[in-house]
């Protein structure tokens, strides 16, 4: 064999191996989120007992090499990973009341992902918001507050992703305790996450009530009032 081809084979190995890593990653996180997500609420106390499994992606994440994959692998990692991370996160002091109860939750903890050590913050700012501009992110990336859009009960993949996007998106933003519509008064309160990431729902051409029609069954008159309540920064565990 030659050089050049024993180097090519060792390549392939290689990305076989990160690749089959990854695919782990998806696998192990799915059935995850299938277990201990119920209702739109994650079941910490069953977790706080017995976290092997969680440890166990978290630890496939820290190795993941995200450098040769698609655009799709890549954002599916980064949500799940902040989804796992802010469980783990939660259970290292549980119980809390309200991830807010953890100096630093969002902006000071650090953690080791993909090769690189990142705050919260930092995946949903960094990684995918800088990279890919979709405001849609804030309808899956789940805080570990009542207040943020369901948790999903399974993985977000690679392969459907753009289904899955859609379909939270279009969950949230007919939800009536996420969107309030009042008729009556021609008036609208959003979550705070239209406020906070404003310039992601809103350009020259368009206004927040714009994207939200864009995923509304019942469309919303673009003269209404807007307005934002307060967000519910409470724990969303299973009762």
């Amino acid at each position: 064999m030659t050089k050049s081809l024993l180097l090519f084979s060792i390549f392939l190995i290689n990305l076989s191996g990160q690749s089959q890593n990854l695919d782990s990653f998806f696998d192990k996180s799915d059935a995850f989120f299938g277990v201990y997500v119920k209702n739109n609420k994650v079941d910490y106390e069953p977790l706080v007992k017995n976290d092997i499994k969680l440890d166990e992606i978290i630890k496939i994440a820290q190795s993941v090499d995200l450098t040769n994959e698609s655009n799709a692998a890549i954002k599916a990692f980064w949500i799940n990973a902040y989804n796992l991370t802010v469980i783990k996160t939660v259970i290292s002091k549980y119980p809390i009341k309200s991830p807010l109860d953890i100096s630093g939750f969002f902006d000071k903890v650090s953690h080791n992902l993909a090769g690189k050590k990142l705050t919260l913050n930092d995946i949903e700012n960094k990684m995918l918001r800088a990279k890919y501009k979709d405001p849609r992110f804030h309808f899956v990336l789940v805080c570990g507050a009542n207040g943020c859009p369901p948790i999903l009960n399974k993985a977000y993949l690679p392969n459907i992703l753009e289904e899955q996007l859609n379909k939270q998106t279009r969950l949230a933003v007919n939800n009536t305790n996420f969107i309030k519509v009042n008729e009556k008064t021609k008036k609208v309160q959003l979550s705070q996450i239209f406020e906070w990431y404003k310039e992601d729902f809103v350009s020259k051409e368009t206004q927040e009530i714009d994207f939200l029609n864009k995923y509304r069954n019942d469309k919303i008159d673009d003269k209404y009032k807007i307005s934002y309540y307060n967000y519910d920064w409470n724990l969303n565990k299973v009762k």
